[in-house]
């Protein structure tokens, strides 16, 4: 492998490495509680360093989504319709329990996703994220007005269905019991953005 490439591969150790070990004393000791200092004593690298590949205490928490980011971009620019394509997307992360989607009962995902909607600082991070996400859907869409107007409700859905899953297993819910129910409320989602945006569809 290159010198290049090494590189990169120690690079995207290190971010891991600290947005792991941040993420596990978040969870332990609460979001507020542990100082960007401890998160660098912890991981073993000086404060500075941590900085530079999280420039925001927010960003050690988001860097697990943030992969996400561009999906609904990328699954609409792959197909003639766009719509559907979402759809069977989210209909099949459903399917394989994907955490984005809410519905995964895992202990680690749910308090993950605990400490994400329920700390104010990263739920206003997470809006940020969002808009990006919309962004990057209505550039694909074409970039104008309809665009833009298509690709926020397209990503309101998806972010109110999955708020929607995780809400119901975090309340003890058993995934079995959700699943069917979240399967029957992306159906009508979808369907209901089909009518709404039919040149998507």
């Amino acid at each position: 492998m290159s010198e290049t490439g090494l590189r990169e591969r120690k690079k995207r150790r290190t971010y891991q490495v600290l947005s792991d070990t941040a993420v596990r004393l978040f969870l332990e000791k609460g979001f507020d509680a542990v100082s960007v200092a401890e998160v660098a004593a912890a991981a073993e690298v000086s404060k500075p360093t941590l900085f530079r590949y999280f420039p925001a205490k927010e960003d050690l928490v988001l860097h697990r989504i943030a992969d996400h980011e561009d999906e609904a971009a990328r699954v609409a620019g792959q197909d003639p319709a766009p719509l559907a394509a979402l759809r069977r997307h989210f209909l099949a992360g459903l399917d394989r329990h994907d955490p984005v989607t809410g519905l995964n009962d895992h202990p680690e995902v749910l308090a993950f996703h605990t400490l994400l909607y329920g700390t104010p600082a990263l739920a206003a991070r997470l809006h940020g994220f969002q808009e990006r996400s919309e962004a990057a859907l209505a550039e694909v869409l074409g970039g104008d007005l309809d665009a833009r107007l298509a690709a926020a409700q397209i990503i309101a859905v998806q972010r109110v269905l999955a708020l929607e899953n995780w809400r119901r297993i975090a309340a003890g819910e058993p995934l079995a019991r959700v699943h069917p129910d979240a399967v029957t409320a992306a159906e009508r989602a979808f369907d209901r953005l089909a009518r709404g945006l039919p040149h998507l569809a």
